[in-house]
């Protein structure tokens, strides 16, 4: 018997959250292709095994772009997925942790969005989250789920790391610079669902690190802190970087629900990227 279970263990958010865990509880780490949420019966039959208080659905679709031409599988996962892990969850009397999204939202308001904000989806990525999050809110189980945004970490392509990549074979960039979001380390988020599961806040909450930016200051930010300020950025519009998928403008999320239910407030973006730059470097 376990104390809790993450799904998509070997993802860049499991495997910081299996971390996170680990020095508290009894985990077990699990992930495709021996555990395949999208497989009902299979989903059940392995947490029937395990048997866990807690189970943290960390697997999902999240290419944002690919999902506008693979609906159906970002569906799958995402929704019908997710389903199966609250269901999976609710038979045995478990809590299921669910992450979502700011991508749920359509970037218009010009205030923080709180969770009591109704969700209008600008592409099929954010579509498909929003379906996870009703199938794991009508599953019956006990639930928590977490909206993020903006997600970086060890292990996984994530937009720090295109960025010190692209720094190094180009001789300057061009990133976005009218679409406002919270960056977050995976590392903190682990933190802040290791806190929050055991405050018994339930339903959705925000959790990101504090403060927001645009792609283009969390750009600049990342070169600046990595010593390569010499690094040519050039801002650019939405309209002049085309990709398959539509973005929201603004998706900044209000974190007082977070930071009431913790009893402290995550800290900035700028703080938590030049640790996550610091520990990528070995110092």
């Amino acid at each position: 018997m376990s104390d809790v279970l993450v799904t998509g263990a070997d993802g860049m958010l499991g495997r910081a959250v299996v971390r996170a865990l680990s020095s508290r509880c009894a985990v077990i780490g699990v992930d495709i292709p021996a555990f395949d949420i999208v497989d009902a019966a299979a989903t059940l039959a392995a947490v029937r095994r395990a048997s866990p208080h807690i189970i943290v659905n960390c697997a999902a679709y999240t290419d944002v772009d690919g999902a506008e031409s693979n609906r159906d599988l970002a569906f799958q996962v995402n929704a019908n997925g997710a389903g199966n892990v609250a269901l999976a969850a609710h038979d045995i009397g478990a809590l299921i942790v669910h992450m979502s999204t700011d991508y749920v939202f359509d970037g218009e308001s010009s205030s923080p969005y709180a969770e009591s904000d109704t969700p209008n989806p600008l592409n099929v990525y954010g579509e498909s989250k929003l379906a996870g999050e009703t199938a794991v809110a009508e599953s019956g189980a006990e639930y928590l789920i977490l909206r993020t945004a903006w997600l970086y970490g060890h292990g996984s392509p994530n937009f720090v790391e295109t960025m010190l990549r692209l720094a190094g074979e180009r001789d300057g960039l061009r990133v976005v610079d009218d679409q406002e979001g919270m960056p977050t380390s995976a590392a903190d988020l682990a933190t802040i669902i290791a806190d929050l599961q055991s405050t018994g806040v339930r339903g959705l909450v925000n959790a990101t690190n504090s403060g927001s930016c645009t792609w283009f200051s969390f750009a600049r930010a990342i070169l600046d802190l990595s010593g390569l300020s010499d690094v040519r950025v050039e801002p650019v519009r939405t309209e002049e970087f085309t990709r398959p998928a539509k973005r929201p403008r603004r998706s900044v999320l209000s974190l007082a629900r977070l930071t009431e239910s913790l009893g402290w407030e995550p800290r900035s973006w700028r703080e938590a990227l030049a640790d996550y730059l610091m520990e990528r470097q070995g110092g």
